[in-house]
């Protein structure tokens, strides 16, 4: 009787045949594509007898093949030493300041010195230089798990429609974060994945479309009965002095206890360079739920004049009934700071918003559970180039980040020989000159995630 043993190390998923398993031979290791092609190896039948067994959670296990015994060994742990987990953007500066790169007009001027006015800006490929340690994907979802309040129970909470409404408006407005001259996420590659869950909140974001960027996110929390859905479609243009970065799409959320959708966009992003550098959120944000007959505009802005800092964050609005167009509220304030709401009837003013107590102190995800990490996860992709960005070590970044998007070009060659279209795992896409993009998630309830958000 021959004994041989075999390594196994892998990142399974919350499925199956999602595996990515590689099984480590005496001098290199084998992906499950080259067993496959081992038409007459015994490897192949230990492959499937690993999958089909569920055997990932053990430590070891004996299959006897062709009077071998093949004893298989699971590595634990070792892809959570890969993944980075940053803190999210915050007010105070906790995050921030980390990220900024040195000299940042001077980098920024020099990357757009070739770039024509008007141009589309979804293809520029950006070094390290200019990343945060974190995708566009991590960003939309630390928008929705990282706060230090629980603002979605009060949404769901409210005895009245237009107390539910304001809390909607409340929570809108928490969504907002920071935004850093002069660096940027990385763009999602097609098919990636960002799950976390927060107490009973769990949220996914999948990306659906490459060329055009295209992001949806998925959060349900079973206990308050809430649901959100977002499709982001992200258009950044360069006009000479400044950069505008649009996200088209709608965001939906649902308090199905009370039968009501509401239904509101995202204000964008606008990064001036000239007479000095600032990037911040501005445009007009509008809420609407049609079941209540209640609707918001928020409009953010920015303002100075000569390099003179006038009043930066602002945000004013109303609310007001959809029939009449009466308003019943009008609001204003910084939403980095606090935002008042007036009460047209009476003259109350309350505080709805103060961002210290929502979007300052917040902490960084953690792993709960290495062996349910999808191989498409944001902070595994990425993780070579965000440890290089974060140890300033450039030229190792600028490797990963080569290495990701030779991979990416690699697999739509693939597709392409084989006449396949890339198919969304957890979404339904669609597309129309009128709607725009639509994403619908295929599962009601999104599961618990292996990142957890410490409360």
């Amino acid at each position: 009787m021959i004994n041989k043993v075999i390594n196994i190390q892998s990142v399974p998923s919350l499925k199956p045949h999602k595996y990515n398993t590689n099984i480590h031979l005496p001098g290199k290791p084998l992906q499950f594509n080259q067993c496959l092609s081992l038409s007459r190896s015994p490897y192949i039948y230990i492959y499937i007898y690993i999958i089909t067994q569920r055997l990932l959670k053990c430590h070891a296990h004996s299959l006897k093949l062709y009077n071998v015994v093949y004893t298989i060994q699971f590595t634990e742990g070792m892809e959570e030493t890969r993944l980075v987990l940053t803190k999210p953007l915050t007010i105070d500066g906790e995050s921030n300041t980390d990220y900024a790169a040195p000299n940042p007009l001077q980098l920024v001027l020099s990357l757009f010195k070739n770039v024509m006015p008007g141009s589309d800006l979804t293809r520029l490929q950006l070094p390290p230089l200019f990343n945060i340690p974190k995708s566009h994907l991590q960003c939309f979802g630390e928008s929705v798990y990282c706060v230090a309040s629980d603002i979605m129970s009060r949404c769901n909470s409210g005895e009245s429609p237009l107390d539910r409404f304001i809390a909607v408006v409340t929570w809108s407005i928490s969504t907002v974060r920071p935004v850093i001259f002069g660096v940027t996420p990385y763009n999602p590659i097609l098919g990636e994945t960002h799950h976390v869950s927060r107490g009973n909140l769990n949220v996914l974001l999948e990306q659906v479309s490459h060329h055009p960027p295209v992001s949806a996110l998925h959060a349900t929390d079973e206990g308050e009965n809430v649901e959100m859905i977002w499709c982001h479609h992200l258009t950044p243009k360069f006009y000479g002095t400044s950069v505008e970065a649009e996200l088209h799409g709608k965001r939906l959320l649902k308090l199905q206890n009370h039968g009501e959708t509401y239904v509101m966009n995202s204000p964008k992003v606008l990064i001036r360079f000239l007479p000095f550098p600032w990037a911040d959120w501005v445009g007009n944000v509008r809420i609407q739920c049609q079941e209540s007959g209640l609707e918001a505009e928020l409009c953010y802005r920015n303002t100075s004049f000569l390099g003179r800092r006038g009043n930066q964050r602002s945000i004013n609005g109303k609310v007001f009934e959809s029939s009449s167009l009466k308003t019943l509220y009008e609001i204003d304030g910084q939403w980095d700071r606090t935002v008042r709401m007036k009460n047209i009837n009476n003259g109350k003013v309350t505080v709805i918003h103060n961002a210290k107590e929502v979007i300052s102190g917040l902490r960084a995800p953690i792993v709960k559970d290495t062996r349910e990490i999808w191989a498409s996860e944001s902070a595994l992709v990425w993780s070579d180039i965000s440890r290089g960005i974060l140890s300033k070590n450039w030229e190792k970044a600028k490797e990963a980040k080569k290495a990701v998007e030779e991979k990416q070009r690699e697999l739509q060659r693939e597709r392409e020989s084989r006449g396949e279209n890339w198919v969304p795992k957890h979404f339904t896409v669609s597309h129309s000159k009128e709607g725009g993009w639509e994403c619908s998630p295929i599962q009601k309830w999104v599961p618990e995630a292996p990142i957890i958000v410490p409360l």
